[in-house]
């Protein structure tokens, strides 16, 4: 199990790194480089630099919201069933 743990987690490192580096060649140094540079045909649009990191964490804070509101529910209606059980 810890081979299989140790192997995923630097798969994840990996990719996490990867994906920090591509972002930020994207966001910060592809704005130094002309339009035409062959360099900025490895990367979309400048403005989906901007557009999609708040386009996933308006859709990370909304998951997260709706668990929150899941367990809250969960929670009051249990409560009211145990409350319903010890007045019965």
């Amino acid at each position: 199990m810890a081979l299989s743990d140790r192997l995923i987690g630097g798969a994840l490192l990996a990719v996490a790194s990867f994906v920090f580096v591509y972002y930020t060649l994207w966001a910060i140094v592809t704005p130094f480089f002309p339009d035409d540079a062959f360099i900025q045909s490895y990367f979309p649009p400048r403005v989906w630099a901007v557009r999609l990191p708040a386009l996933i964490l308006v859709v990370g804070l909304s998951v997260i919201g709706a668990f929150v509101g899941s367990v809250l529910r969960k929670q009051a209606i249990a409560a009211k069933e145990k409350e319903a059980r010890k007045g019965a």
